[in-house]
């Protein structure tokens, strides 16, 4: 029992600082005593998949040429070379395809296509490596090809296509494994009464396949930065959202919402801030 006003004004800040210096060892960055409180008002909990749910570490599981007389080696060379320019997971694991050599490539006017993929010159021909969503909006996808990409995406992989100006040219797919800690921790959301969602920029398909092996409460795929704003905002209407393993491209996006209260945790990428809470 505290005896005098003095002991509850010492004790109340050293025991903020204390929480927030454990779960700063457990990688939680919080910014304050206040977003440690509302931390117990959450109503939902979003969350990334990729090095998140999942560890991050894909590997390529299928390569396919697609209708096209150029040799299976030279597409894979060219896959390679461009997804070596990028550190994200996927373009990590084509780009270090076991039966490629070490030297990719030189690839010039580089550039990422956010939430679609990368592309860049080669030997003075532009080439485009991403998702169905990139080949969708360069018309260059048919209906063989979709029948393809969905089987392979309902074994809960991920498919990328690389293609020049005028077709694919071939299928890369890469699997994923959930984390043996995933499951348990969104158990305990639940047991909290926290509702899960997991936003991702994957497909459907996988994301749905992966929310099902956790129990995720609701999974949505093809989320692009402002997908994933509009639907913290949906979940906001009954009460605090928190975002969990939130990607640096999405940094600018929720910095444009004067509710966001920077609360939460940055999963396998340095935080410029901690993430929030809405």
């Amino acid at each position: 029992m505290i005896a005098c006003p003095c002991a509850l004004v010492i004790s109340t800040p050293v025991t903020i600082v204390s929480g927030l210096a454990a779960a700063a060892r457990q990688g939680i960055l919080i910014k304050g005593g206040v977003y440690l409180e509302q931390g117990r008002l959450l109503k939902w909990l979003a969350l990334d998949k990729t090095g998140t749910i999942t560890h991050g570490k894909p590997v390529l599981t299928d390569f396919q040429a697609w209708n096209t007389p150029v040799p299976a080696q030279q597409i894979r060379l060219l896959a390679a070379s461009l997804a070596g320019r990028s550190d994200h997971p996927v373009s990590v694991a084509i780009a270090s395809d076991a039966d490629m050599p070490e030297q990719h490539m030189p690839v010039t006017d580089f550039a990422a296509v956010p939430g679609r993929g990368v592309q860049g010159t080669i030997d003075g021909e532009l080439y485009h490596l991403g998702n169905q969503r990139l080949i969708d909006e360069l018309q260059l996808n048919c209906a063989d090809l979709t029948l393809r990409l969905n089987e392979l995406e309902q074994q809960g992989k991920t498919v990328v296509m690389l293609a020049d100006q005028s077709r694919v040219l071939g299928l890369f797919a890469v699997a994923d494994t959930v984390k043996e800690s995933s499951q348990q921790a969104i158990a305990e959301l639940h047991a909290l009464g926290v509702k899960t969602a997991m936003l991702t920029g994957d497909n459907s398909h996988t994301a749905g396949a992966i929310a099902a092996q956790v129990g995720i409460d609701e999974a949505r795929g093809n989320q692009l930065p402002e997908d994933k704003l509009t639907a913290v905002k949906q979940f906001s209407a009954e009460g605090p959202v928190g975002m969990v393993g939130m990607a640096l491209t999405m940094h600018r996006h929720w910095r444009r919402r004067k509710s966001v209260s920077p609360w939460g945790r940055w999963a396998r990428i340095p935080p410029l801030k901690p993430l929030m809470s809405l």
